[in-house]
């Protein structure tokens, strides 16, 4: 579904600059570089409204978050959301516009430690696997990116991408674990962190299927 048109979302994305890498080539160089401490550095690839990041950000303050989203108008609503509970949080979560095909472009090699993926578009049609983000050729990227050891954690209300995906993850020869089909109802489920989406699936009864992949 196409994000409805924010009013005045620039001059509300600009609110909120503070929070936002607006020029990501600088973390090429030095992808601690926007936080004010260094600290193990995860990524969130396709944020949404930014309730996950601002969860996991305010859980986890032994980390730094960078949370992407290539949607300005979604990405306007995870920064307010950002601003709202930033006393709720050290000062480890930034923002980041653009697309995961840049990845390799913007960040160095082996420089993140856990990257997520949350209910990322399935794009069912079989002429668009090569834009799932678990498509091999995004799991190439990934691997470059993440620190020797790093995982990728991977969330999906969706049967067709989960299964798809796990045979991108066995063909990249990647080690698989924490596989379940039930997430809100195994013990996986201790300190999961909900995006908007997946509380609204999970209220309406549908199971959330969740895996952890090692690099």
């Amino acid at each position: 579904m196409r994000a409805r048109k924010k009013k005045h979302g620039a001059e509300r994305i600009a609110a909120c600059a503070h929070l936002l890498i607006g020029d990501p080539t600088v973390l090429k160089n030095d992808p601690q570089a926007p936080f004010p401490t260094a600290r193990a550095l995860h990524l969130e690839i396709g944020c949404g409204k930014g309730s996950f990041a601002c969860g996991t950000a305010a859980a986890h303050p032994e980390i730094n978050l960078i949370a992407m989203e290539r949607v300005p108008d979604v990405a306007c609503l995870a920064l307010e959301k950002a601003e709202r509970c930033r006393d709720e949080r050290p000062d480890n979560l930034r923002f980041l516009i653009g697309n995961a095909e840049n990845l390799t472009e913007w960040l160095p090699p082996h420089s993140v430690d856990c990257l997520y993926l949350n209910f990322s578009d399935p794009w069912p049609k079989a002429g668009h696997a090569k834009r799932r983000l678990t498509h091999r050729l995004f799991l190439e990227r990934y691997q470059t990116v993440l620190k020797k050891g790093g995982v990728l954690r991977f969330k999906t209300d969706n049967v067709g991408l989960f299964d798809f995906s796990l045979e991108q993850f066995a063909e990249m020869g990647l080690t698989v674990t924490d596989v379940t089909r039930d997430l809100h109802n195994s013990p996986l489920n201790e300190g999961n962190v909900m995006t908007e989406y997946e509380k609204n699936f999970s209220e309406k009864g549908f199971p959330i299927h969740a895996a952890t992949v090692h690099f």
